[in-house]
């Protein structure tokens, strides 16, 4: 099932939506939207391609929040996973384009490895708007996909590349739904590595992953990331060290000590 949640994102759907209609995946597949209180012409585009995707064989499903307020990306991407009935997931944003081979070889890499997050590598639009960030996201070794992880701003490989198996995105507990400001990404991939799941990324460009002001990752305050990996450090690493260093006394190193719950600043030598 290819989630996509929308939320008045009526001057991308269509190429994203076209995306899902050119994948060269033989299998079965299904298109899951869920229309987040959308004010634009977002419902009209996506009946548009509703009836092209379902000519072709794809079953689409479409749900939707008909309040005046939207109830948040956490939410809209729950609702669009519990709506489907595919074995497997994969998460597209609204904003971003798939390349026609993405479903095919992110489900070859899913079977191979089950409770896994498979991400793959993804080419900027424009494409000088984060140049350092997607060079680092397009080239971290195995290893690093998770030694990296508590040092990243974010999940290593990104969210709208995510390919996981149903059973395992249920097992790991869905998205937090706490809406505007929450990085219900981050939180979700931490969940998923404490109950001991994988992270591969498919070293191929199978995504356009576009760059824009109204994307919802602008949304979320850095002190809020920064208070949750500093939990995440202390619950995955700190806790089992009876003592350590922090090797920067700048800016940031006073910035971790600070942050840092009495019991492990004690053990800071």
């Amino acid at each position: 099932a290819v989630i996509v949640p929308v939320h008045n994102s009526e001057c991308w759907l269509d190429e994203c939506l076209k995306s899902v209609w050119e994948q060269d995946f033989k299998e079965t597949m299904e298109l899951s939207i869920f229309n987040d209180a959308s004010k634009d012409s977002s419902a009209e585009i996506i009946e548009k391609w509703r009836i092209k995707l379902e000519d072709v064989g794809v079953p689409v499903i479409v749900g939707c929040n008909d309040s005046s307020q939207p109830r948040g990306v956490g939410f809209a991407k729950n609702q669009a996973v519990i709506q489907s009935s595919g074995t497997y997931l994969c998460f597209l944003d609204s904003d971003d384009v798939m390349m026609p081979q993405r479903v095919r070889l992110q489900h070859e890499a899913a079977i191979q490895h089950p409770n896994s997050i498979i991400g793959c590598q993804v080419r900027r639009e424009p494409p000088e708007s984060t140049a350092r960030y997607t060079r680092w996201i397009n080239s971290l070794t195995e290893e690093q996909l998770l030694t990296q992880v508590f040092t990243s701003h974010g999940p290593t490989v990104i969210m709208p590349t995510w390919f996981c198996s149903r059973e395992w995105f249920f097992h790991v507990g869905k998205f937090d739904e706490g809406g505007k400001g929450v990085p219900e990404d981050l939180l979700f991939f931490y969940n998923h590595l404490q109950k001991g799941g994988k992270v591969v990324r498919v070293n191929h460009c199978l995504l356009l992953y576009r760059y824009h002001p109204r994307a919802a990752t602008h949304s979320i305050l850095e002190a809020t990331i920064w208070n949750h990996r500093v939990r995440f450090l202390e619950d995955r690493v700190l806790r089992s060290w009876t003592s350590f260093t922090i090797w920067n006394a700048g800016k940031q190193g006073k910035k971790l000590y600070r942050s840092l719950s009495p019991a492990n600043r004690i053990k800071v030598s």
